[in-house]
């Protein structure tokens, strides 16, 4: 259930004013994520909204096209689960007329629209489906190739299987970025990751971060518009210092945005626990602090790890019983495998650190560890436990070795 509160709130901050060549497809995703929250008027609503949106963007002389294709698909699975089987064979008929009146280009593959839909969709979801994402883009443009959007958002999805995997952009990727760029540049996003891309590779490229920035900021607010990866490019590449400035002027110009708040909030955690030779003033973990409190509250169903960040914000400011507190209310929740891994690693890091409880803290790392789920924080507390096994100090290190002898069963 939280991963669905997640991407609710991913594809709320999208807007609905940047990104419009993907509107219907964000609506499409809502109603499917709100009738697995239960929330049947509202998907409705967003099967509707999609509709309508598919409409308003092709800007055709006719009402109906091969983009409706998935729509119409969803509104009958609706229909069907709510047992009303008239309504769901009456769209399921729409289906077939589309594909009648608008057969794919190859006999052998689905509608280049349809592939574009089930490719964003992807994207949403984890990293093992960006792979996939990519080839249904890659299958949708080698039909239809004027799409402009399709090949921006191929190239995105490609970077970011990338990323996810730890691999180095190579230069083929870098070329396709830059194509794409080309073709679309209005797209920020895509502009400020070719950006980054040319830094890790030696580039000067202050200037023009800074003229990006601006550009950035006169946008409407939006998770596509470009602004959480060039506060990252600002930290890693500029100073952490002037990623905060960045974010703060995005704050004066929309306070009241959540999204922003969000970034901001990133920004300060990092500076703060990534920069301990150079140690924050008061007031700014006090504002980190602000900020946190205020996201949280934002974000109600979707804020584990803010939660977490928050708790070990108190302990930089003397307030450990109010992380402590945080961490005690989350042990005793109901969260799925991949959120109870996180908490145990990040719970284990701050026995370690702020508590100086070693055992208790590789306990903790072992309970993530224990846990037969892949994730980033399982990999991150078993490594944990492989180095203090090799340095072979610690009372624990025979526990450690059985636990990791059954992981490699």
């Amino acid at each position: 259930m939280s991963k669905h509160f997640c991407l609710r709130d991913k594809l709320e901050d999208i807007g609905t004013e940047e990104g419009y060549s993907w509107l219907g497809h964000i609506y499409n995703l809502q109603g499917y994520i709100h009738y697995q929250l239960g929330l049947i008027d509202d998907a409705r609503r967003f099967f509707s909204m999609a509709a309508e949106a598919f409409r308003q963007m092709r800007n055709t002389v006719t009402d109906e096209g091969p983009w409706l294709v998935v729509n119409y698909g969803n509104q009958a699975w609706l229909h069907h689960h709510l047992g009303e089987e008239a309504e769901s064979q009456a769209y399921l008929s729409k289906v077939d007329a589309l594909l009648n009146k608008y057969p794919s280009p190859s006999q052998d593959e689905l509608h280049p629209e349809v592939y574009a839909e089930k490719a964003w969709t992807l994207m949403k979801f984890e990293a093992d489906q960006k792979l996939l994402a990519a080839d249904y883009f890659q299958r949708a443009i080698r039909m239809q190739p004027d799409m402009v959007e399709w090949q921006t958002s191929h190239v995105l999805v490609l970077v970011n299987a990338f990323k996810q995997c730890n691999k180095k952009l190579g230069a083929d990727i870098l070329e396709k970025m830059k194509i794409a760029k080309e073709h679309d540049p209005e797209n920020l996003f895509l502009a400020v990751l070719y950006l980054e891309a040319c830094a890790k590779n030696g580039q000067k490229i202050e200037a023009e971060a800074c003229e990006l920035a601006r550009r950035i900021l006169r946008k409407p607010v939006s998770s596509y518009s470009g602004i959480k990866p060039l506060l990252r490019f600002y930290r890693k590449h500029v100073s952490m210092d002037e990623a905060i400035d960045w974010a703060e002027e995005a704050l004066e110009r929309h306070p009241d945005e959540r999204y922003l708040k969000r970034c901001a909030a990133l920004c300060y955690k990092k500076r703060i626990f990534l920069q301990k030779h150079n140690p924050p003033e008061h007031s700014m973990i006090n504002r980190a602090i602000a900020l946190y409190r205020e996201v949280i509250s934002l974000y109600p169903h979707s804020s584990l790890k803010q939660k977490l960040s928050l708790a070990n914000l108190y302990s930089e400011s003397n307030l450990q019983v109010e992380g402590d507190q945080i961490f005690q209310e989350l042990l005793e929740s109901d969260l799925d495998p991949e959120e109870s891994q996180m908490l145990y690693n990040y719970y284990a890091k701050y026995l370690q650190s702020v508590r100086k409880e070693s055992h208790k803290s590789i306990e903790y790392h072992m309970m993530a560890a224990a846990i037969p789920q892949q994730s980033f924080y399982r990999k991150n507390s078993i490594s944990i436990l492989e180095r203090i096994r090799e340095r072979n100090r610690n009372r624990m290190c025979g526990e450690i070795e059985e636990l990791l002898a059954t992981l490699q069963c």
